[in-house]
C-alpha cells in the first residue's frame, strides 16, 4: 500500500511556520501591516505573522473617528504600530491610531521638505490660540498667527477663536519635533503664500485689452487700487475720466465694483495698469457733430491763468480756452476781474478743432458793450455782470500731474494757448 505523503507535507509546513514566528522579532515603534481576524467592544485581534494575534485595546480604538472605526472589520487590512512585546506570551500590543499618526507626521514632514500648504481642523481655543489637527496629529496655531485675530481688542479675539472651532484652515509649518510631538503652525503664512500663488495665476490669465471686474479697495492722491481677485490693479487718475478731476474719490470710493479696461501687464514686476475712462465714449469723438463755430453754451470756469480761463462746456467733459481778450470789450487786466473757478457764464464758441481737442470761447462775444459815455462813469462791473454770469458752482481742481495736455488743457503755456483760442478771431472763420 503507497504511503500517505500528504500529512508529512502538511507538517514540514507548519514547521517551516513556527520557526519563521520565532525568527519574527518585534521590536517597539515598528510599523506592520495586518489582517483583523475579530473585532469586540472591547478589543480587535490583528493577525501580523507572529504565533498569536497581536492586541488593539478598546482605549486606542475610542481615540479614532467614526469613521475610521466603520472601516474595521473581520479581514480588513490595516496597518498598526507595535507598542511593546511580551514575549512570555507572546503577544504583541498593538495601536491602529499610533500608526495612523506616524503617517501623518510622514506627511507633514513632506509638505516641510516642499514647502507646502496643509489642512488643519480647529478642535478647540484658549486665549492663546487654537488646537488644530493634521489628520490625528495635534497642532497649535498662535493667536498672532490666524488672520482674523490681526486688529482685534482682548473681547473680539475671544468671540473670534470660538467661531473658528470646527472650521477647516489653510496652514504652514512654523516648528515641528516629531520626537516631542510638538507642531506649531500658521495660518497668516499660508495665506501669504496663497495670496501670492493667486497673484501669479491672475497675472498669467490677464490680457492687455481686457475688461475684467474688480472691487475698488484704496484710493490715493495718484489713482485707485482695483482688486482683481488676487491681485490689485492701479487705475492712474488720468485714466479715472476723460474729465479733469482733483483726486479719484471725484469718480469712485472704496467698495465699489467696477469694470476695468487692462492697459498693461507687468508680468516681471507683477504690476497692473487699469483704465476707467477707455470703457467710455472719448467724449471730443462727438463734440464735432453736436456744436459748431458761433453757437452760444453754458460753461463752467474750472480754472484761471495769467493768459485766460479754462472753461467746462455743461453736460460735457471737454474744456475750451477763454482767452483774456476774449472776456471783456474793455481790458482786462487779470482774469480774476471778470470771472472765478466755479461760475457757470454764458460763452460763444469761435474756434472749434475736434481732431486736435481745441475749443476757443469768447465771453464778450455775447455781452453788450458798454457805451463810451458810460465808461468814465462807471467802474469796472463785478464778474457776474461782465460776462453774463448766470451762477456759481463749486470750483474745479487742477488736472492730473499725469494728464494729457492735449486732453486736458488747463496745463499748455501761453504761447499754446494763443495758438489753442486763436486770439486773431476778426480774420478767423
Amino acid at each position: 500500500m503507497p504511503k500517505d505523503h500528504s500529512h508529512a507535507r502538511d507538517y514540514t509546513l507548519l514547521e517551516e511556520w513556527l520557526q519563521s514566528a520565532d525568527s519574527f522579532v518585534l521590536e517597539p515603534g515598528q510599523i506592520l501591516e495586518g489582517v483583523v481576524m475579530h473585532v469586540t467592544p472591547n478589543e480587535v485581534l490583528v493577525d501580523i505573522g507572529t504565533k498569536t494575534e497581536g492586541l488593539v485595546p478598546r482605549k486606542d480604538l475610542e481615540r479614532l473617528s467614526e469613521e475610521t472605526r466603520a472601516q474595521i472589520v473581520e479581514g480588513a487590512h490595516v496597518r498598526v504600530y507595535v507598542v511593546r512585546f511580551d514575549e512570555d506570551d507572546d503577544q504583541a500590543l498593538l495601536s491602529i491610531y499610533r500608526a495612523l499618526q506616524s503617517e501623518d507626521w510622514d506627511f507633514i514632514e513632506r509638505c516641510v521638505a516642499n514647502n507646502e500648504i496643509m489642512e488643519a481642523t480647529v478642535t478647540t481655543y484658549n486665549r492663546g490660540g487654537v488646537l488644530a489637527y493634521i489628520g490625528q496629529v495635534r497642532g497649535f496655531v498662535p493667536a498672532s498667527h490666524l488672520t482674523a485675530t490681526q486688529g482685534k481688542s482682548s473681547q473680539e479675539r475671544a468671540r473670534v477663536l470660538r467661531q473658528l472651532v470646527g472650521q477647516t484652515i489653510h496652514v504652514k509649518v512654523l516648528d515641528a519635533d516629531r520626537r516631542r510631538g510638538r507642531l506649531i503652525l500658521s495660518q497668516r503664512e499660508a495665506e501669504k503664500q496663497l495670496q501670492q500663488q493667486r497673484k501669479q495665476e491672475m497675472l498669467a490669465r490677464l490680457q492687455e485689452g481686457q475688461v475684467v471686474r474688480g472691487t475698488v479697495t484704496n484710493l490715493t492722491d495718484f489713482g485707485a487700487f482695483v482688486d482683481l481677485g488676487g491681485v490689485d490693479g492701479l487705475v492712474h487718475i488720468s485714466e479715472l475720466s476723460w474729465n479733469r478731476i482733483s483726486h479719484p474719490s471725484d469718480v469712485v470710493n472704496v467698495g465699489d465694483e467696477v469694470e476695468v479696461y487692462v492697459l498693461r501687464v507687468d508680468h516681471e514686476r507683477q504690476r497692473v495698469g487699469l483704465s476707467l475712462k477707455r470703457l467710455q465714449p472719448e467724449p471730443w469723438s462727438q463734440i464735432g457733430e453736436k456744436y459748431q463755430v458761433g453757437d452760444e453754451v453754458n460753461v463752467i470756469i474750472t480754472k484761471l491763468t495769467s493768459f485766460g480761463a479754462f472753461a467746462r462746456l455743461e453736460g460735457e467733459e471737454v474744456e475750451g480756452l477763454i482767452h483774456i481778450s476774449e472776456m471783456a470789450h474793455r481790458h482786462v487786466a487779470k482774469p480774476s476781474e471778470v470771472v472765478a473757478e466755479g461760475d457757470r457764464v454764458r460763452a460763444r464758441i469761435i474756434r472749434l478743432n475736434p481732431e486736435r481737442k481745441r475749443i476757443g470761447l469768447s465771453l464778450k462775444a455775447v455781452a453788450r458793450p458798454t457805451p463810451p459815455q458810460e465808461q468814465d462813469d462807471v467802474s469796472p462791473p463785478p464778474p457776474a455782470e461782465a460776462a453774463g454770469h448766470v451762477d456759481s458752482l463749486p470750483s474745479r481742481a487742477e488736472s492730473c500731474p499725469n494728464g494729457e495736455p492735449t486732453a486736458h488743457t488747463g496745463d499748455m503755456d501761453a504761447n499754446t494757448a494763443v495758438e489753442f483760442a486763436n486770439i486773431g478771431t476778426d480774420d478767423s472763420n
